[in-house]
């Protein structure tokens, strides 16, 4: 005895999970990296106001830094994730990034 296949739509309903699992997964993902360039970006700015560095590193880590940040914006633009979707709220702790 067999019962009623599965309906209309049935098969796109799991398609489209799978698809918002890969998106949320990407989306986590993208959040670690914009968290660790954020750390790097703060690491680097101590780093100069320091005065330990010479003008060619200074200006390296500038560069880096730029490239760094246009990358994500890339990397967001083809996921389809927009740069505010990776800031978690954390509740009573506040957001996992700082707001600019």
């Amino acid at each position: 005895m067999t019962g009623p296949g599965p309906g209309p739509g049935a098969g796109s309903r799991v398609d489209l999970d799978s698809e918002r699992m890969g998106r949320d997964l990407v989306a986590l993902v993208l959040t670690v990296v914009e968290l660790l360039r954020q750390l790097m970006e703060r690491q680097a700015i101590r780093r100069v106001e320091q005065g330990d560095l010479s003008d060619e590193q200074v200006e390296e880590i500038g560069t880096t830094l730029m490239l760094l940040d246009q990358r994500m914006t890339e990397l967001c633009d083809q996921h389809g994730v927009r740069p505010e979707d990776l800031n978690l709220d954390l509740g009573p702790l506040g957001t996992l990034l700082p707001r600019d």
